[in-house]
């Protein structure tokens, strides 16, 4: 039997960025390891130059998505602007001291968003500092803001978190009830993805490569790992 943290994670707007390249900033249709590592780090208080905070996070958690909805895609012409001279350099210490140069450049990118998505997260640890029920008071009382994404996405609704014993996965998912709010978001049938080593109690259709494992939050390096996904019906 394993004590699984379960929550919801629905916003107007979310990001679950996928390999950026270029201009281009893709999102995937539900969350990356990535990205559910630093909403938990956020809601414990995880600050980015934690290095060694972030690795043991990383090594004790496993997580499993359940997707209600992947959303609608939005694609963003995005521009920010920033002195030149600073790009490959330090900033300055406020973006207030950036905007005062004298020479300010324009950077371009393309940022891709899914529109009104609603999906599951569920979480294994095997680290008694890190245990479920301190995971689920931190998601309850954050330390810092948490974020779909990125900061323009915020949750809109509460991720009221659960702790759930079950042997399975797939359970642990089932059993948790969403807000009714979110019930109308629900389109077809029920993705479910989960990682090596789980307990998924369903097979899986087939196996993704996500290149989504954490290294370095510091110099910002990810790997690949594989991802088992589960199409929906019995």
């Amino acid at each position: 039997m394993d004590d699984y943290l379960v929550f919801q994670l629905h916003a107007p707007l979310a990001a679950w960025g996928g390999q950026a390249v270029g201009q281009e900033r893709p999102s995937d249709d539900h969350p990356s390891r990535s990205a559910l590592l630093g909403l938990l780090a956020a809601a414990l208080g995880i600050t980015r130059d934690q290095e060694e905070a972030h690795e043991r996070l990383r090594d004790t958690c496993r997580f499993g998505v359940k997707v209600f909805s992947p959303g609608l895609a939005l694609r963003d012409f995005h521009t920010i602007q920033v002195p030149p001279e600073a790009r490959k350099q330090q900033h300055l210490q406020t973006r207030r001291d950036e905007l005062r140069e004298p020479k300010v450049g324009t950077m371009l990118s393309f940022r891709s968003y899914r529109q009104d998505a609603l999906c599951l997260a569920a979480v294994l640890s095997s680290d008694a500092d890190y245990s479920v029920e301190r995971l689920a008071d931190a998601l309850l009382e954050p330390v810092f803001p948490l974020y779909l994404g990125r900061k323009s996405c915020p949750p809109a609704t509460p991720l009221n978190p659960e702790v759930i014993p079950t042997p399975e996965l797939r359970s642990a998912l089932d059993r948790y009830c969403i807000a009714p709010v979110l019930a109308c978001l629900q389109t077809g049938e029920s993705r479910y993805y989960w990682e090596e080593g789980m307990n998924a109690g369903m097979r899986h259709d087939y196996r993704a490569r996500r290149h989504d494992q954490p290294l370095s939050r510091r110099r910002w390096q990810f790997a690949p790992r594989d991802e088992y996904v589960f199409l929906g019906g019995e």
